[in-house]
């Protein structure tokens, strides 16, 4: 089981949002409040992806849409993949008066020495006053102008760095 420790929540939450974790998703990651909204619940099931919250992950994924593996699949991306950083790109519903939402975001991931992105529109439903995730559409990755910032964050304009011709 997940717990949750007060160093560990006071550094800054992986979500994005610049909070200590504390003051941001742990409340969710810890069962004390339900995610508002979709937006919201995505963001956190990206900090649980990052804290390795498995049980959070599983309990946040639609039952009708889980698979007979969708636990083992968790826990096998969880330990894998190192996550670096998240964009949340467009919203779509998802408040906490709709009944759906869609959320389409840019997760930036490292796997063993390559730094790749997740470029998803996740879709999320509302039952009994709790939001889930459902299913996502996986959507070609980001591809900056060769002028701008690369989307790694590495600090190089992405002609430098994703964006060179191999």
């Amino acid at each position: 089981m997940f717990i949750s420790n007060h160093s560990l929540s006071s550094q800054p939450c992986p979500c994005g949002s610049q909070k200590p974790l504390y003051q941001c998703c742990d409340v969710y990651l810890q069962g004390q409040l339900p995610a508002p909204t979709a937006e919201k619940l995505m963001r956190s099931r990206y900090s649980a992806y990052c804290l390795k919250n498995i049980d959070y992950l599983f309990n946040t994924e639609h039952p009708n849409y889980r698979k007979p593996n969708s636990r083992a699949m968790i826990t096998g991306t969880a330990n894998s993949l190192i996550w670096l950083g998240l964009t949340v790109l467009n919203t779509e519903g998802g408040k906490s008066e709709d009944e759906t939402g869609i959320v389409e975001f840019m997760a930036v991931y490292q796997e063993g020495k390559s730094v790749a992105q997740l470029h998803e529109r996740s879709n999320f439903i509302k039952e009994k006053g709790k939001w889930y995730y459902t299913d996502g559409e996986i959507l070609p990755p980001i591809q900056p102008k060769k002028n701008e910032p690369c989307w790694c964050n590495s600090g190089k304009k992405f002609k430098q760095c994703h964006g060179k011709t191999r």
